[in-house]
């Protein structure tokens, strides 16, 4: 699955400090206006745009909807950044080899031996 969605979702630093919040706890819309700088209908859409993404679900307690992390989406950016991890060390066992390569060996030395 393309990581697009969780990406442009996460690009936003509300989005991402919602996210944030929704991860250490869930929580209700109320719950995340209290813990935020920005108005109610402001968090709801951007909560709006998390579910689109399919990084937080929510479900239903009484009259409030609670917000936590959807292990979906969460998965398809774990996936995604695994793969630049993998990037990343393939290019350094590669710089390593090319290193060994260009070092010239040094001839070992027998104690007591000539030179």
């Amino acid at each position: 699955m393309d990581v697009g969605a969780q990406l442009h979702a996460l690009a936003d630093p509300t989005r991402r400090a919602i996210f944030d919040l929704v991860r250490a706890q869930p929580s209700s819309v109320r719950e995340l206006t209290d813990r935020m700088p920005v108005s109610q209908p402001a968090v709801s859409q951007h909560l709006g745009v998390l579910l689109e993404a399919h990084l937080v679900q929510a479900e239903r307690s009484g009259t409030r909807r609670i917000y936590r992390p959807d292990r979906a989406g969460v998965a398809i950016v774990r996936a995604w950044a695994d793969t630049l991890w993998d990037d990343a060390l393939d290019a350094f066992v590669d710089a390593a080899q090319d290193e060994h390569l260009r070092t010239p060996s040094t001839p070992h030395h027998q104690h007591g031996a000539p030179s």
